[in-house]
């Protein structure tokens, strides 16, 4: 699957109700890794709805990097969370908290959740060139 298939599948699954943005991502993203799907859903679950107070990072982003982690074994990983952090926030109207990203405190939703998980995987492809 090239990047947009799986961003297409990341939203699907997240239109399901059955994943939470964070695992959606994840598990969009599990044949880039070493881990099932399963498994990248249960070490997602609770990074979600800005870890559960809308205050932190978009769930959807932190998917992408938990997966940039596996992919790089730990080594570069800051370099490719920013750098995925940066793209992010540039397809999502310059925010990256959930907080933000809904609009709470203005009024006006940013980015709604099913374009924020397309756009973290999105983001990811473009720092890992994972255009199979």
């Amino acid at each position: 699957m090239d990047i947009r298939e799986l961003a297409a599948r990341a939203e699907a699954m997240k239109q399901s109700g059955r994943y939470n943005c964070c695992q959606a991502v994840a598990a969009a993203l599990s044949e880039q890794t070493n881990m099932t799907e399963e498994e990248l859903c249960q070490l997602a679950s609770g990074f979600c709805v800005g870890m559960g107070n809308m205050e932190a990072t978009c769930g959807a982003l932190i998917g992408a990097v938990m997966v940039a982690g596996l992919c790089t074994k730990g080594v570069g990983t800051v370099r490719a969370a920013r750098n995925i952090s940066e793209r992010f926030k540039a397809k999502c109207g310059g925010a990256i908290t959930c907080k933000a990203l809904k609009g709470m405190e203005t009024g006006k939703v940013l980015c709604p959740c099913n374009e924020c998980v397309r756009n973290a995987v999105l983001a990811w492809g473009e720092v890992f060139q994972s255009d199979n």
